[in-house]
């Protein structure tokens, strides 16, 4: 039950208090596109389709791994499955590991059914495999939902300030390495919001990870999240000290590709809107992934959902007819973007 009650303490605090991350950004507004005044475009002819670990899909966007375990959490994964379906984008579900640990809470997460086609993403925490999780609990997750890969997330400062944390990340290198080498889907190596360096991103590629989600600093602070919800003070201050731990999103980005130019990338970590997405995929992401938009929206309605996936798609397409993009790939054109 403990695992179940800080999940509803995760989305509580998600949705109710200031946990964003205050001085350091995600840097994406230092890039700034080069203006094309005549696109030589018709705007109805740009097409934002792309595919991610062989699986298609209508824009280049990732629900990012949120919630689940609780009936609140049931309800927004739900809306957020249908409207992944409805505009074919990727999804991913929150850690699984309390349906591991709870197996009547599993149907939070089961929404395969209601998403038939598209790219569904199981998530489990790395450091799990420190704690008597192995293959048989990584197929448990990845079959409940019926999935495309497994996240396996990396959360150190985390599991710091989390009062009661599991801090054991000694040999889980080779650890993933055995699980990628098993595990009969593909396995994406994902941070929670302090980023994934270019040295890290080599050795999980190495491991066997089929993608990175970079998941950098700027958009909500776990370390915030985890000290709103302490019992203690030593807790309490760990969360206010390392509010602003980590590398920003914009600078992971840039730095993987560069170390490796053909992992599956998927950028998250402080993006809010269409012209974030779109930044990304311009330094290189294959994906970019959003949580805390959608998950505002999920917890108003599915009216607010269309409303947010209409918005973004028309703020990725603005930005490419104004850069005369006509497809994705075209985004990374020479002088396209420029730091300032």
């Amino acid at each position: 039950m403990e695992t179940q009650s800080r999940k509803a303490d995760h989305l509580r605090i998600c949705l109710d208090e200031d946990v964003q991350f205050r001085q350091t950004t995600s840097g994406l507004e230092r890039y700034h596109f080069t203006h094309c005044c005549l696109p030589e475009l018709d705007r109805a002819d740009i097409d934002l389709a792309t595919t991610f670990l062989g699986k298609s899909l209508a824009a280049p966007i990732l629900i990012s791994s949120m919630t689940g375990g609780t009936d609140q959490a049931k309800t927004i994964n739900c809306r957020l499955a249908a409207i992944a379906q409805h505009y074919q984008l990727a999804m991913g579900v929150g850690s699984q590991r309390v349906a591991v640990e709870n197996p009547e809470v599993a149907t939070t997460f089961a929404v395969r059914s209601l998403a038939p086609t598209i790219p569904l993403f199981a998530n489990l925490g790395a450091v799990q495999l420190n704690y008597r999780y192995g293959l048989d609990e990584c197929l448990k997750v990845v079959d409940l939902l019926e999935a495309d890969a497994l996240i396996l997330h990396l959360n150190p400062l985390q599991e710091c300030v989390q009062t009661t944390g599991d801090t054991n990340f000694r040999g889980l290198l080779d650890k993933i390495a055995v699980l990628c080498n098993r595990l009969p889907v593909p396995v994406i190596a994902k941070e929670v919001g302090n980023g994934i360096s270019a040295s890290m991103a080599e050795k999980l590629i190495a491991a066997g990870v089929a993608a990175i989600d970079v998941a950098g600093a700027g958009g909500t602070s776990w370390a915030k999240v985890e000290g709103e919800r302490a019992k203690d003070a030593r807790q309490r201050r760990l969360g206010q000290t390392f509010a602003d731990w980590g590398i920003p999103t914009a600078e992971c980005i840039t730095a993987v590709r560069a170390t490796a130019p053909t992992i599956p990338l998927i950028a998250s970590g402080g993006l809010r809107n269409g012209l974030d997405v779109t930044k990304a995929i311009a330094l290189g992401a294959d994906l970019a992934g959003m949580a805390l938009p959608f998950l505002q929206a999920a917890n108003e309605s599915e009216e607010a959902l269309h409303e947010l996936v209409e918005i973004l798609i028309a703020e990725i397409t603005t930005a490419m007819f104004c850069t005369g993009s006509r497809r994705l790939a075209d985004l990374r054109s020479p002088d396209l973007l420029q730091k300032i």
